[in-house]
């Protein structure tokens, strides 16, 4: 290995991001975040790092073993960089912005490092953009930020955003119903996670036909919620189930062409929330668009969504090339302005150049400026 090659080597999961992806990122980051403001979601902006007792604190305990730790020289206090950026706006919330009325409405975008990476995204540092709605506990409040996340998606040109409802809390409602805890809880969870019916029958007990149920009942979101409406479920399961047709409702109602399933004993991925959740999808890409759900901020409720921005650029369209506009050395400035006014990206030449069609190749313009106006230069 050569020693260039040797110091362009990154650890696993960490990639350097050239032209013009990162342009184009950093294009639909402002895209979404526009969008987010219009709907009255204020931006803020945490630190990458800070001290984890604060960033694993409540909601951020569930990121505990994907948090990289460093040692303050400064304080002596051992810190954390961020995994993901939820908790950090809930603490914003409880802390900086307490006194602020309610319900409270935060967007964010950052970079978020993790320690290692998942068999469907291996990258362990990657952008996140998201929303947050803290200090309702409505029903309104899941379906608007659904809503507006999907919205969002296909406002940048994302097609066929679907949305898996779960409800994380469901299981162990009927778990704690039916007095299952402890090693059996475990092992039956495991059962449910994999889809295994036969399992839960062995393992259920008196339980097993309500959890087989469960598991039958996931699909398109109107089968789903017939299925479950069907059910005898102990009453806190009934009334997450009677939540989850209350948003379902609600987001048909906003959003009629957004298609909606739902996985009743999902649970991975949603270790921190407290009640409905849901993950993004797109057409034809495999992986997660992002995920979203309620959670308790603090002392108070919440909801919200984030976006993983690398299966969001991967869902779009690649990034249109600039024009690009060969300046020879000399050219007034104010023209370079003009043009560049016009819409055009310009690359000015430093020094006079023998022959300004291969300058202009090799800076890779597609166009130059020439006596009498601009000139197509054909790139090889």
């Amino acid at each position: 290995m050569t020693e260039t090659a040797n110091r362009a080597l990154l650890p696993a999961g960490l990639r350097d991001m050239l032209p013009p992806d990162a342009e184009f990122e950093a294009s639909v980051v402002h895209g979404l975040m526009s969008i987010f403001a219009r709907h009255g979601y204020d931006r803020v902006k945490p630190p990458l790092i800070e001290f984890e007792e604060s960033l694993l604190d409540g909601a951020g305990g569930g990121t505990s073993s994907q948090t990289f730790r460093v040692m303050d020289p400064m304080s002596q206090k051992m810190m954390g960089l961020r995994a993901d950026m939820t908790p950090q706006v809930a603490r914003i919330a409880a802390t900086r912005l307490g006194s602020q009325p309610r319900p409270l409405r935060l967007s964010y975008a950052g970079q978020v490092l993790r320690v290692k990476g998942s068999q469907l995204r291996p990258e362990r540092q990657f952008g996140q953009a998201g929303i947050e709605l803290i200090g309702s506990d409505a029903a309104a409040a899941d379906a608007e930020v659904l809503v507006m996340i999907a919205e969002a998606l296909a406002d940048l040109g994302v097609s066929g955003v679907s949305a898996d409802l779960a409800l994380p809390t469901l299981v162990p409602a009927v778990f704690a119903a039916y007095g299952i805890t402890g090693e059996a809880a475990e092992r039956l969870r495991a059962a449910l996670d994999h889809k295994d019916s036969a399992m839960v029958a062995s393992l259920g007990g008196t339980a097993a036909p309500v959890l087989q149920s469960l598991i039958a009942a996931a699909g398109p979101a109107a089968r789903a919620l017939a299925e479950l409406g069907a059910l005898d479920l102990p009453p806190a399961a009934a009334v997450e189930r009677d939540r989850l047709s209350q948003v379902v409702e609600l987001v048909a109602a906003d959003l009629p062409g957004l298609t909606l399933t739902v996985d009743p004993v999902e649970n991975r991925g949603f270790e921190y929330h407290t009640g409905l959740s849901f993950t993004l999808f797109a057409r034809n890409i495999g992986a997660e668009l992002g995920r979203g759900g309620r959670y308790q901020g603090g002392d108070e409720p919440a909801t919200g969504a984030t976006l993983f921005m690398d299966s969001v650029l991967a869902a779009l369209p690649g990034p249109k090339p600039p024009k690009r506009l060969f300046v020879p050395a000399g050219t007034p400035r104010a023209w370079a302005q003009a043009f560049r006014a016009q819409g055009w990206v310009t690359v000015s030449g430093l020094e006079p150049s023998a022959d300004p069609v291969v300058e202009a190749r090799r800076q890779g313009c597609g166009h130059r400026l020439g006596t009498d106006g601009i000139v197509d230069v054909e790139l090889g």
